[in-house]
């Protein structure tokens, strides 16, 4: 028999705006301005991310996929799970490579997904429950506040990969960390996904592939504005950039003015004034050295047992448990 799989909304649509609202006052009233990256994922910008992961500049996902086809089984193992938690799910299609793992190991009887899209939830969820036979758990929710809310069935391994941890600035990195050793229980194990230091050329064309792509994926969050707050970004009038920041040690995705401009958000009763070559910060990706990330897990708690790297040593998963 079929077992159901349950979608529950921590995040309704008013949550949603109330949380841009925020987000997007506090992001262009500040020097730089700046917009979080969680806008980014309309339908339209989950599509090109798609296409983003797939191009041949975009070596992230080619090599922590490489790793996980050598070393799922080993990973399964090595957590004890029953339970696969999955943070920012999208479509999961990484994950089936654990997935298969526990289940040929005849250990796996839950799935929980964490994402902010519904309709992306509600098809992997699906999906999943039909091709593993066990109970699926989507919910919809903000993983910067909804981590401790999920549901806790049996043992479980908390993936959170793609080195989404890089988008985020090391307070909030910390922070975020310390937030999901609290919501893990004590025989539970976190699998992290981290992008490794390399070429800054290499780095640079991952974020600004020769295709245009990702060009249109930095200029689409101005369209998410203008639909979700009555803005009138014109995308027409940015050009997108990005830069090496050596300091942080992060990619920094950015759009930049074209002209002196005024942009009005109609639902925040907002004015900004561009000046020419003006720039929005939209996104950071953290590129870590290897002996950084057992010391960052270490101080939210977290002590490793494992860790992967693909043959070329571009990208790192990392095995941790309180």
């Amino acid at each position: 028999m079929t077992s159901p799989f349950t979608v529950e909304v921590l995040v309704s649509d008013t949550d949603r705006l109330r949380a841009a609202e925020q987000d997007v006052r506090r992001g262009l009233a500040e020097r730089p301005r700046s917009i979080p990256p969680v806008w980014f994922y309309d339908e339209t910008g989950s599509l090109l991310f798609d296409r983003i992961t797939r191009l041949p500049e975009y070596y992230l996902t080619r090599c922590e996929r490489a790793i996980l086809e050598a070393r799922s089984e080993e990973i399964a193992a090595a957590s004890g799970a029953d339970t696969l938690v999955e943070i920012g799910s999208g479509t999961s299609e990484k994950t089936l490579l654990l997935l298969d793992a526990m289940a040929d190991r005849g250990s796996l009887r839950h799935i929980v997904l964490l994402d902010i899209s519904e309709e992306i939830l509600r098809k992997a969820a699906a999906e999943l429950q039909a091709r593993y036979r066990v109970e699926v758990h989507a919910v919809v929710g903000d993983l910067r506040r909804d981590l401790v809310r999920l549901p806790r069935p049996g043992r479980q391994l908390w993936a959170f990969l793609g080195s989404t941890i890089g988008n985020f600035e090391p307070a909030s990195r910390a922070e975020l960390l310390a937030q999901f050793r609290r919501a893990m229980g004590p025989g539970d194990t976190f699998l992290l996904g981290t992008d490794l230091r390399k070429a800054t050329d290499r780095l640079l064309a991952a974020y600004d592939d020769a295709e245009g792509v990702t060009a249109r994926f930095n200029l689409n969050v101005l369209e998410v504005l203008d639909a979700t707050l009555g803005a009138d970004f014109d995308p027409g009038r940015f050009e997108h950039r990005a830069v090496w920041n050596p300091d942080g040690g992060w990619i920094e995705m950015r759009l930049r003015s074209k002209e002196d401009q005024q942009v009005k958000v109609a639902a925040l009763d907002m004015v900004i004034h561009l000046a020419r070559g003006e720039e929005i910060l939209t996104e950071i990706s953290t590129k870590f050295q290897p002996d950084a990330v057992p010391a960052e897990l270490g101080r939210a708690g977290l002590g490793v047992r494992g860790a992967w790297s693909d043959d070329d040593g571009d990208f790192l998963l990392t095995l941790a448990a309180p």
